[in-house]
């Protein structure tokens, strides 16, 4: 099937089309949230996948809305990634650092006492994080507060933030980055309407709400090169409070932007809950006909989704998700039609080597 077939584009030489999704685990340690042996571990075991995307990385002190997530701005967290680059590019893979600045989806207990930042002080409903203090060392979800309007010189600090963490990603091993622009954070923030309420050049029209995003890609790629960039984008994903209904055409605006820039891939985060909505064959045609470089798309796929999305031309490459939590070796047990194990101990979020390190390749794939 063509998902197990090499793909090769740009800086993009890959063993196969599985990708292994970005996905928070919250591991690192502490204090100072740095990437560590196990993490290492982690990422090495399942570094069979034809890429691995991490999980979302903090670009400064402010950026961060979860205990546990991992940065790449301190030169111990810089150190801790070099780890990790080492041991998957030890064990024949290929890894990409995802960037993100959560913005609105944040509290106070990670900004020094202070609001979030945003695109607009708009609290943002039905929306929480995963916080881990003395009083609670399981961790609680709590509700996120108003957040305070982003000056000038905010948006200048995070577009070179995100620029200077792309630079050290690169310098300890990434193959590339990713740029984290859905899911309801920061990015997504100024790209939607019912929460960028700004009336000057980062407001209004789609062409303005799209400009964060551009300067920042912009400035990434004058760091690092524009093929080792790529941008996450979410225009069908509406919880965080981020329903919007002009969405749709202003990702397909910065899609075909992003493909002007020449860009290393767009990386598509569907929603892959139950009753989710499902994604328009028009919105894939159109993404498509403006958009000519990698596209990555992430949901509820399985190997014969996949393989079709990939034979439609829709889509490049593939990512996974949780399945790559119990089966490290995932493309291997795909492939041979072998049973998945499923995610059965140990959290998911905090916590040691149980539920993280601890699941075995497939019996017959260690033989």
């Amino acid at each position: 099937m063509s998902l197990f077939t090499p793909y090769k584009k740009s800086e993009l030489m890959l063993n196969n089309r599985m990708v292994m999704a970005p996905m928070t685990r919250s591991r690192t340690t502490q204090p100072g949230n740095i990437p560590n042996e196990m993490m290492a571990t982690y990422y090495a075991q399942r570094a069979s996948a034809g890429l691995i995307i991490t999980e979302a990385t903090q670009i400064s002190d402010d950026s961060q809305g979860y205990s546990f997530t991992p940065g790449v701005y301190t030169q111990a967290q810089i150190a801790g990634w070099q780890k990790v680059t080492s041991a998957v590019h030890q064990a024949g893979g290929k890894i990409v650092n995802q960037l993100w600045h959560v913005g609105r989806v944040s509290h106070p207990i990670f900004q020094q006492g202070q609001a979030p930042i945003a695109p607009s002080a708009i609290k943002p409903t039905d929306t929480r994080v995963w916080v881990v203090d003395g009083t609670h060392p399981e961790g609680q979800m709590v509700d996120c507060p108003i957040p305070r309007e982003m000056t000038r010189a905010d948006i200048d600090r995070v577009v070179a933030d995100f620029s200077q963490a792309a630079k050290n990603a690169i310098d300890v091993g990434f193959d590339g980055v990713e740029i984290h622009g859905g899911n309801g954070y920061l990015i997504d923030q100024f790209l939607r309407t019912n929460s960028n309420h700004r009336s000057d050049a980062y407001g209004g029209s789609p062409e303005k709400r799209i400009r964060f995003l551009l300067e920042i890609v912009e400035a990434v790629s004058a760091k690092i090169g524009v093929d080792k960039v790529g941008v996450r984008l979410a225009p069908f994903v509406t919880f965080k409070d981020m329903g919007c209904p002009e969405i749709v055409e202003t990702i397909l605006l910065a899609a075909k932007q992003l493909g002007e820039l020449g860009i290393g891939y767009m990386h598509l985060s569907e929603a892959d809950w139950d009753d989710a909505p499902q994604i328009p064959e028009s919105f894939r045609i159109e993404l498509r006909e403006v958009f000519k470089g990698t596209i990555i798309v992430a949901g509820r796929y399985d190997v014969e989704r996949a393989s079709e999305i990939i034979d439609q031309g829709y889509a490049d490459l593939v990512a996974f998700g949780r399945a790559f939590i119990a089966n490290p070796d995932l493309p291997y047990r795909l492939q041979a039609g072998k049973p998945l194990a499923a995610f059965d101990k140990g959290p998911l979020f905090g916590g040691g080597a149980a539920g993280y390190i601890d699941y075995p390749d497939s019996a017959d794939h260690l033989a």
